[in-house]
């Protein structure tokens, strides 16, 4: 059994990744400001014998004893990272010297989770861990991208100064169950837009294209990411299926069974064009790939949504 600390544990993401390692016989610290985590995602573990939950800023100091970090605290969707970006950035810059700060003084493996926006607007497709991007430092998505990317600078020069073992994930497009319904990302968006009877929203024309990997497939590559010793990464953790926001518009109005119709809105800057993961690292160091199509991931989420909405 080891001690965990996770991160933005009420959110998304590590909500579902505490209960995959208490399932396990981990014990888990919780750690989340409540910026964008939702005590509903948790309420469920509030009794475990093995949870525990530590309402905290990482961009302040923690002192507690630990094994292992994930550290997942950040605003994920545009709509939370661009609402206080001076929050954002330092969430991924302070924050995560705090957390290297800790695993160093713990010696503790960590494992940050960065994203694909690292990645930008790509000029290279599907993108290889070692593409240097094509970000915008300036943009509205700066505040997330330059943040992520600096993180990963930071996991690096700690690893190479201190020997701290450092895990970096880069995260593609994922859904699933918990995802907040209000947090402007396009699965959550069709499907609240879908089953409430209102217009989906297409930005531009709908043919830039994303891959969507189900929260289950996402966090087992996650795990097997920490839990391995062969590489600090960065690893691309994605699903390769590339889609258009319009064929998957038209596959959740057929899934909600909704009469909504499509409205094109104006395509928000630096929005990439294209987004999908070369996942062959993944494959030949963690013997990783997902196994949920989108169809049936899209179903599950759905059913979700039904249930919360009551809609």
């Amino acid at each position: 059994m080891k001690t965990i600390l996770v991160t933005g544990g009420a959110g998304f993401l590590g909500s579902h990744l505490c209960d995959l390692l208490l399932a396990r016989g981990d014990e888990v610290i919780c750690v989340d400001n409540f910026f964008s985590g939702r005590k509903e995602n948790i309420a469920h573990l509030r009794n475990h014998p093995r949870f525990e939950l530590i309402r905290h800023d990482i961009t302040n100091p923690l002192f507690i004893e630990v094994d292992q970090i994930y550290n997942l605290a950040c605003p994920a969707s545009p709509v939370a990272y661009q609402y206080n970006p001076i929050k954002t950035i330092k969430t991924s810059t302070e924050g995560m010297i705090r957390m290297l700060g800790l695993a160093k003084r713990c010696k503790a493996r960590i494992l940050q989770a960065s994203t694909s926006e690292v990645y930008g607007d790509p000029e290279v497709h599907p993108q290889t861990e070692d593409y240097w991007g094509n970000v915008n430092p300036l943009g509205p998505r700066s505040c997330y991208d330059e943040g992520k990317r600096v993180a990963e600078s930071l996991c690096m020069n700690y690893h190479l100064a201190h020997k701290l073992e450092v895990r970096i994930i880069r995260i593609f497009n994922t859904y699933g169950p918990r995802m907040d319904p209000n947090d402007g990302r396009v699965i959550s968006n069709f499907i609240t837009q879908a089953l409430r009877g209102e217009p989906l929203t297409i930005f531009g024309n709908g043919q830039q294209t994303r891959s969507f990997c189900f929260v289950d497939d996402l966090l087992n590559g996650m795990m097997r990411l920490m839990d391995q010793d062969v590489t600090t990464g960065p690893i691309n953790i994605g699903n390769p299926g590339e889609f258009t926001m319009l064929e998957l518009a038209q596959l959740v109005l057929e899934l909600t069974e909704s009469k909504s119709s499509l409205k094109n809105v104006d395509l928000p800057k630096d929005d990439p064009k294209q987004r999908c993961p070369n996942i062959t690292l993944a494959k030949s160091i963690l013997g990783w790939e997902p196994r949920v199509p989108l169809r049936e991931g899209l179903q599950k989420t759905i059913a979700y949504y039904r249930e919360l909405l009551k809609l």
